[in-house]
Formats: structure tokens, sequence, C-alpha cells
């Protein structure tokens, strides 16, 4: 298992570090429109369907990016760019709400993906998501690839914090391996990081405490997104979202906590940090 994880991660990492710096803007957005409608297609099996009705779903969601990137090329960088139109704070507005008001009380009260109401979430999941890691690479590869590092920085610390100090459950019903000290190590790991880049890229631009603030904030989002979606296969009954990635599981199970922080720091980075 751990030789296919490892042959996985060396595939997708040489597959996205050329198409993040390489390919033409339009292009990418394409690309990870089709990787969103992965991402849909397998959330189609938390709502309990299968067969053409997860492909119908995978494609709609595709479509629609690609769909959004047609209609206002500007927006995602494919013609100039010009990120901060009506539309796109809306979609993180929405985004922003969702992940830091509404899911604490989802995961408190374990409620089930159903219906229209599971679509709906899946949208808020999924679309800001694309608009996130298209608009972020059209500001800078470089930058997206920083804010991945956010979501990566928490993982790796909340993991090694967790096995050397964790004692307390986080969600013991929802992620029985995730400790409060984890998600301590997980704040300290990205304040780290974040006051570093801050410091070597920012240049004083961004008040420190706001800074910190939006830190903070991201921090708590990715441990979020990442019981968000362990939440959800409990409930529909499965352990990966997919096979598509041998050893990983699916495109899900690789982009929870960015489902959750990619939104949120490109709306920080058009409030506060974004020239144009």
């Amino acid at each position: 298992m751990l030789k296919t994880r490892v042959i996985t991660a060396l595939v997708l990492v040489s597959l996205l570090l050329p198409s993040m710096f390489l390919l033409p803007q339009a292009v990418w957005a394409i690309v990870i429109a089709l990787f969103i409608g992965v991402g849909a297609w397998e959330w189609g099996a938390l709502l309990g369907w299968s067969g053409r009705a997860r492909i119908a779903l995978g494609a709609a969601v595709a479509f629609s990016c690609t769909a959004l990137a047609w209609i206002d090329p500007s927006a995602v960088g494919a013609a100039g760019l010009q990120p901060g139109q009506p539309w796109v704070f809306l979609l993180y507005g929405v985004a922003a709400v969702f992940w830091l008001l509404l899911i604490p009380f989802w995961l408190r009260g374990k409620w089930a993906l159903q219906g229209l109401g599971g679509l709906l979430v899946g949208a808020i999941v999924l679309l800001p998501t694309w608009l996130a890691m298209v608009q972020l690479r059209a500001a800078s590869p470089l930058l997206l690839l920083a804010a991945f590092a956010v979501a990566w920085v928490a993982d790796i610390a909340a993991y090694f914090a967790g096995r050397r100090f964790g004692r307390r459950k986080l969600a013991p019903t929802i992620s029985p391996g995730k400790t409060w000290e984890g998600a301590a190590g997980a704040v300290l790991g990205v304040l780290v990081y974040g006051l570093l880049l801050g410091h070597y890229f920012l240049e004083g631009s961004v008040a420190l405490p706001l800074w910190v603030l939006a830190l903070l904030a991201v921090t708590a989002v990715s441990i979020v997104g990442d019981l968000f979606e362990s939440l959800l296969k409990r409930k529909a009954g499965i352990k990966d979202s997919s096979n598509v990635l041998p050893g990983h599981g699916g495109v899900l199970d690789r982009i929870d906590s960015l489902t959750s922080t990619l939104p949120l720091i490109a709306l920080v980075w058009l409030l506060v940090i974004y020239r144009g």
C-alpha cells in the first residue's frame, strides 16, 4: 500500500507542477474543471447515487465550470485578469459563510446529505474550489502552490503533533484518529509558515493582526473540511470517495482540506492583497 501511495503521489506531482507552470490559463481552467467534475462524480456516491446519475452529475459540474470560464474569461485570467466580479464575490462569500458558520453546526448535528439540499451543498463545495484554483493560478502559479501548502502544512503538522502528543479526541465519532493536540500542531505549523511567507513576500502590506486572524481562520476551516468529508463518508457507508487514485482513494479524499481553504484564501487575496 505504501509503495502504491508513493507511486501515485509522484505521478500526481509530475503532472501537477508542469501543468501549473506551463499550461495556458484557458487550458488550465478546463483541466481543473474536468478534475472537479471527477470530484462531483464522487459526490454522487455520497448522495447514494450510482451509474449514469453520477456520471451526469460529474459532467454537469465540469460543463458548468467550463461555461463560467467561457462567459467571463477575464475573471479566470484567460483574457487579462479582472477577478473581482460580483459573481466571484458571491461564490466565495457563500463558501465562507458555509465553512465558517454552517459547518460547525453540521458537524455537531451530524446531518446527512439529502436530495436537492445535497446537490446545493455539492455546488457550494466544488464550484468555489474550481474558481479559486483557477484565479490564484492566474495571479501566479507560486501563489496557488503557496495556498496548497497551507493545507499540506496543516495536515503534516497535525499528524506529527497528534502522534507525539495526542491524548484528547477531537471528534471521536467522525474521525477517531484526530486529536485536539494535533489541531494545535496544525495551528502552530500554519502560523509559522504563514508568518514567514508574509515576512518575505507581503512586505508589510497586510497588518499583522489581520494576517494572523486570516491564518487562524484558514487553519480552522482546513480541519473542518477534513472532518466534513469524513462525516459524509461515514453517513454514506464508504471508506474512500472512489479508487481513481490508487493508494489515496479519490479526488475528494485528496482535496477535502482544499475545498474549504482555497475559497477562503482566494477571498482574502481579493479583499486584502490583490491590487487590480
